[in-house]
Order: structure tokens, then C-alpha cells, then sequence
């Protein structure tokens, strides 16, 4: 890596952790959704929703995490039936307001502390949606294990976690600053942590460790600028998207299609 001044790191990193809050608050302030939710979930980018695509018509879904709902209501379009489990009720109730205005009629939310044992049945549902939220837990390999007991033989978990081996997180460790991409963050992983983060729970991926966008020190800036403009965001989204595709190993996470292993 090329030597950068601390300082300088320093700023980009104070813009870029600043960036993400101002661009959840200037949504809401700025009238584009009743609800402080990031940029991300109000524009058209495929590849945030990528799980959907794997999931049939007849599935019985788990959302394990599902804050506001927005993943639970995407994959309720594609599923017979999915239920959210968050310990926040404050989310819960955005994402029941949420359903009740799209008049979505297949997604319940309970509230439910999801390290602890789920109120579902061994072997009751098709497929489990654990997105962005390993890294916030303790236990992980317990809460995996405990997805491992309520899917169905077979079933899929569509998970994804943060990549903390960019080139950016090496250079803000390198400058000795926090490099996880959240101060919320129990964990970060490198690829093979990752997967075997998830052995360690029983599972295995059914495909390729999948990137998805590129981590650039400025996505906080992005971010912000996405609560004035979506469509400034969107597009800067695709080329963030388009970057991590050239450069993989520079992501800001991993998606993975995992199922239990035998």
C-alpha cells in the first residue's frame, strides 16, 4: 500500500463513518420515506436483493434479524410465507406499518431475542434469510446451529457478512484506527473465516462465496449524497457494484448460499 498521512486517513475515515447516519436521517428529512432506512433499500439495485432469486413459491422463510423488515418484504413476494424475528420492537412495528401499507399478507414479525432458542419447530422452513447481521450477534455458531435445527432437510440459509481484508480496512489498521465497517461489529471476516464461521455452525456453500460492492473510503460520502438524490445514488451504486466485479477480493462483504452439511 502506498504511504498515506494518518491524518489523512483519519478525515476520510470520520467522513466516511459520518457519511452512512446523515444519509439515513436526509431520507426521511428529506420526505423520500416516512422511515429513517438507508439509501440503499429505496433504489433499484438487484444485487442488494440478490436472495431472492433462490426462493420458491411454496418456501416457508425465516428473516432471523429482520429490523425494519426490508429483506422480509422483499423475499414475501417470492415465498407462500416468511416470518421476521428482532429483538427491537421499534423496527418490528415499522415493518408491520410497512406490510400494512404494500397490503402484504404473508410476513408476521414477532419480536424474539434470536440467540436464544426460535419458537419454530425442528425441520419447519424452507429457507432461512440471515443477512448483515452475524456480525452483530454472540453466539454466532450457536444462532447457526439453532437456523441448522428449524430448516427442513435440504433447506437453504442465504447469508451474507462483512470482508474486513480490503485494501481500505488493512490501510485504516495500518494508520491504527477501528477497521470494522460498523462500531456495532462483534466480528469482521476474511473469506475462509467466513466459510468456516459457517462449518462451524453446519453449514456449507452451494456455490461461490459471492462479492458485493466495492469498498471504497468514500461510501459514506455516497451515502449521504443518496439522501438528496436517489438517483445520484444509484448510479453510484452501479459503479460500485461494477468495481467490486473487476475486484472481488476489494468487497465489502460476502453472500453466500449455504446449505446444511452432511
Amino acid at each position: 500500500m502506498t504511504a498515506v498521512p494518518r491524518w489523512a486517513v483519519r478525515a476520510v475515515d470520520l467522513v466516511n463513518r459520518k457519511g452512512k447516519s446523515v444519509g439515513v436521517r436526509l431520507v426521511r428529512y428529506t420526505g423520500k420515506s416516512p422511515h429513517f432506512v438507508h439509501p440503499k433499500h429505496l433504489v433499484d439495485t438487484p444485487w442488494h436483493d440478490w436472495y431472492a432469486e433462490h426462493l420458491r413459491p411454496t418456501d416457508v422463510v425465516l428473516d432471523v434479524g429482520c429490523a425494519h423488515g426490508a429483506h422480509t418484504l422483499v423475499a414475501a413476494r417470492r415465498c407462500r410465507r416468511i416470518y421476521g424475528l428482532d429483538y427491537d420492537p421499534r423496527h418490528l412495528a415499522v415493518a408491520r406499518r410497512t406490510a400494512a401499507a404494500r397490503a402484504v399478507a404473508n410476513a408476521h414479525f414477532f419480536a424474539w431475542d434470536v440467540t436464544g432458542r426460535f419458537p419454530f419447530a425442528d425441520a419447519s422452513v424452507d429457507a432461512a434469510l440471515f443477512l448483515d447481521v452475524i456480525e452483530h450477534l454472540h453466539p454466532r455458531v450457536g444462532v447457526l446451529r439453532e437456523i441448522r435445527r428449524v430448516l427442513r432437510p435440504g433447506g437453504t440459509l442465504l447469508v451474507s457478512g462483512p470482508n474486513r481484508d480490503s485494501s481500505w480496512r488493512r490501510r485504516l489498521r495500518a494508520a491504527g484506527l477501528f477497521a470494522y465497517s460498523d462500531p456495532d461489529h462483534k466480528i469482521e471476516y476474511t473469506r475462509e473465516e467466513f466459510v468456516a464461521e459457517l462449518a462451524a455452525g453446519g453449514f456449507a456453500p452451494a456455490g461461490p462465496v459471492l462479492p458485493v460492492v466495492y469498498d471504497t473510503p468514500w461510501a459514506g460520502a455516497i451515502d449521504a449524497l443518496g439522501g438528496v438524490s436517489l438517483g445520484l445514488y444509484a448510479r453510484l451504486a452501479r459503479w460500485k457494484r461494477e468495481a467490486v466485479l473487476r475486484r472481488p477480493q476489494e468487497s465489502t462483504g460476502f453472500q453466500v448460499v449455504a446449505r446444511p452439511a452432511r
